[in-house]
């Protein structure tokens, strides 16, 4: 997801929307623990989403964004 669509989301739609990127990060865990991941570069993608859902989160508490 990219920075731009975040910022457009209100806190707790980013909230939800982490909480779903997290749900997603544990499937794609176990999938690789059992040997069916298909595409392991999205284990990556997916934790830079929430990182930089999380940055977001923390600018608006800060006041800074």
């Amino acid at each position: 997801m990219k920075v731009k669509d975040i910022r457009n989301l209100s806190t707790v739609e980013i909230e939800t929307q982490v909480n779903s990127l997290k749900d997603e990060l544990f499937n794609l865990r176990f999938q690789l623990a059992t040997g069916q991941l298909d595409n392991p570069m999205r284990i990556r993608e997916v934790r830079k989403s929430i990182a930089r859902a999380k940055t977001i989160l923390r600018e608006r508490e800060l006041g800074i964004g």
